[in-house]
């Protein structure tokens, strides 16, 4: 069992088999592309929708977390002196959102009720890159104790 959100996505991911390393966080240093970063905890809230009596200190309260997910990838090699080849791999970023998207994601530490995939984004960025920023709601349980990493 994952520890938390972005431990449990990326579980999620690795066993997708798409063979893109995914970090928490950030990649380490000199890593090649493509990779995933997930980040966490972009936004946290009360689920309004879904949580039990606030007169009873044991009811599940529920939350609404927002998560990004950025596959950053190489868009061109270069094959000659002044030509090169396209090697992103295009549709990546929608299957993996297309993955996320209903799972339950079993690792993490709470009960998840729901992943939905609220946006895409493609953002070129220096150095010949190119990020997929995917954003995720995850519906679920407030942690009511902390998790200790196993």
């Amino acid at each position: 069992m994952a520890a938390t959100t972005a431990g449990a996505i990326k579980a999620y991911l690795e066993s997708l088999g798409s063979g893109v390393p995914v970090f928490r966080d950030g990649p380490r240093g000199g890593q090649a592309e493509p990779y995933i970063v997930v980040q966490e905890g972009v936004s946290t809230g009360l689920d309004g929708l879904a949580n039990g009596d606030f007169g009873d200190p044991a009811a599940e309260v529920n939350i609404i977390e927002t998560v990004a997910v950025d596959l950053i990838q190489r868009a061109r090699a270069k094959t000659g002196a002044a030509s090169a080849r396209n090697v992103e791999r295009y549709g990546l970023a929608e299957s993996l959102a297309h993955a996320l998207h209903g799972c339950r994601l079993p690792a993490h530490p709470a009960p998840v009720h729901g992943v939905r995939v609220t946006g895409i984004d493609r953002i070129p960025i220096a150095d010949n890159r190119v990020r997929h920023s995917i954003t995720v709601e995850l519906r679920r349980v407030l942690l009511p104790a902390e998790v200790t990493p196993a």
